[in-house]
C-alpha cells in the first residue's frame, strides 16, 4: 500500500474512533434513546429548512427579564439563530448566583460538556450548566448542580417543560455526536443594550453586568461566542 494512501487510512481511523469515543461519552438510558427516536427526524428538517444542520455546533443563551432561552447553530464560521424559546420558570430576581440554598438562578459564562448531559433528571431530562465556574469560585459563590431541565418546578435552574427540553436535549445530543466537546451557555439578566443598561444603571449588579456585556457585544458583532477567561477577579474575552 502506497505511503499517502495508508496516511489517509490512518487519518480516517482516527476520526472514526474520535467520534466514537465523543459518543460513548454520552448519558443514554431508554428514555433518553425514544425521545432522541422521536425527535431526531422532526428537528431535523426544521434545521434543514433553515440550512442548518441537526449535527453542527450550537451556543445558548438565556435572558432573565424576558424568560427566553435562544439556540444558535452554527453555519459558514458564524452562528445563526435557529429558535428561541419561553422559559417556564427560573428562580430568584435579576442578578447573579450568590451562595446554596439563595434560590437564585445564575448569570454568567459557562460551558457545557457531553458528561453534563442528565438523561435521567427527576425533571425529566436536563444538563448541568456548570456552576460554579472559575468567576463564581474566586468570589466565593457556592452551590452546584443548577440545570436547564423540564417541567416547571424551579429552586435556582431554569425550567423549560418537558417538551421543549426534549428538543433542546436532542440538538446538544447530536452536536457532541457531530465532534462539538463542549457548548457555551451565556445567561444574562436581561438584553445588554445601552437602554436596559441605563434602565438599571442603580443595581447593586451594574458593575458586573459591564463585565457581562462585553462579551454579549462580542457575540452581537461578531456571531461567534468569544472565548471566556476569568483574571484578577474579572471576566475577558477574546474573539474565537
Amino acid at each position: 500500500m502506497k505511503p499517502i494512501i495508508i496516511t489517509v487510512v490512518i487519518l480516517f481511523i482516527g476520526l472514526f474512533i474520535a467520534d466514537v469515543s465523543q459518543a460513548t461519552d454520552l448519558p443514554s438510558t431508554r428514555k433518553s434513546r425514544r425521545v432522541l427516536g422521536k425527535v431526531r427526524p422532526i428537528l431535523a428538517n426544521d434545521l434543514l429548512s433553515r440550512g442548518l444542520s441537526l449535527s453542527s455546533p450550537i451556543f445558548i443563551r438565556i435572558f432573565k427579564k424576558s424568560g427566553e432561552l435562544e439556540v444558535w447553530v452554527e453555519n459558514l464560521k458564524k452562528y445563526k439563530l435557529f429558535k428561541t424559546y419561553k422559559l417556564c420558570r427560573f428562580s430568584g430576581s435579576l442578578g447573579p448566583k450568590i451562595r446554596r440554598d439563595d434560590r437564585q438562578s445564575p448569570e454568567g459564562f459557562y460551558f457545557v460538556k457531553p458528561n453534563q448531559l442528565n438523561p435521567s433528571s427527576q425533571y425529566h431530562m436536563s444538563f448541568n450548566i456548570g456552576y460554579p465556574n472559575s468567576y463564581d469560585r474566586a468570589h466565593g459563590r457556592t452551590g452546584s448542580a443548577l440545570m436547564v431541565h423540564g417541567n416547571c418546578v424551579s429552586i435556582g435552574c431554569y425550567a423549560i417543560t418537558n417538551e421543549k427540553i426534549e428538543e433542546i436535549y436532542t440538538i446538544a445530543d447530536a452536536a457532541f455526536r457531530g465532534g462539538q466537546s463542549f457548548f457555551r451557555i451565556h445567561i444574562f439578566p436581561f438584553r445588554m443594550t445601552k437602554k436596559n443598561m441605563e434602565q438599571h444603571k442603580n443595581s447593586k449588579w451594574h458593575g458586573f453586568w459591564k463585565n457581562l456585556k462585553k462579551g454579549y457585544d462580542i457575540f452581537e458583532d461578531e456571531k461567534r461566542p468569544p472565548d471566556v477567561m476569568v483574571k484578577n477577579k474579572k471576566y475577558v474575552f477574546e474573539k474565537s
